[in-house]
């Protein structure tokens, strides 16, 4: 039985990434997600209480596989530029996952206080991972440089989502040279 449930949760939160990444926030309905599942909708309710409660488990499965798959391509640079360039290159290679147009669908919603304070830890969580190489190229306030410079990712993010005129690849090399040299190029 809870092998099921399992199972059946499961289901439906890769129903919810699907609907989330095809149509945005407006989307992930629990009608939706019991047609995707072939679930009852009362079903679904058995299983979460609220499109909130779907998010927040969202958050909390996905964005620590996320994290890990950045902190993994980190790991293998050399050097701390290496590793701010990788920290960028991968958020952005991660663009077109399907996991993650879920999480930029989340987090362009409004979301009660509990989804947004998850987010918030999450990005927090990618903040602290950079700061490091930012204190070992001598940034002196690396916590600051490090929220900036994801706020460099999250508009290249934005850029590449919104299908922008320039290709994904000039967008993410537009992204390293302004993390690593700044607005001078």
């Amino acid at each position: 039985m809870a092998e099921h449930r399992s199972m059946q949760r499961a289901a439906l939160l890769d129903a919810a990434r699907s609907l989330l990444s095809e149509g945005g926030t407006e989307a992930l309905t629990f009608p939706a997600l019991a047609e995707r599942t072939g679930l009852a909708r009362s079903s679904v309710y058995e299983y979460f209480r609220s499109r909130a409660a779907v998010v927040e488990e969202l958050c909390e499965v996905d964005f620590p596989v996320w994290a890990a798959e950045v902190s993994a391509a980190m790991e293998r640079a050399d050097t701390a530029e290496g590793k701010v360039e990788a920290y960028v290159r991968k958020q952005l290679a991660l663009v077109g996952d399907r996991r993650h147009r879920a999480v930029v669908a989340i987090s362009a919603s409004e979301l009660d206080a509990g989804a947004r304070e998850k987010i918030r830890a999450a990005h927090g969580g990618l903040v602290t991972m950079i700061g490091e190489a930012l204190e070992e190229m001598g940034h002196a306030q690396p916590r600051l440089a490090a929220m900036l410079l994801q706020g460099v990712v999250d508009a290249a993010v934005r850029r590449i989502e919104l299908g922008a005129a320039e290709d994904p690849a000039d967008i993410t090399d537009a992204a390293v040279t302004m993390a690593l040299r700044g607005v001078r190029g």
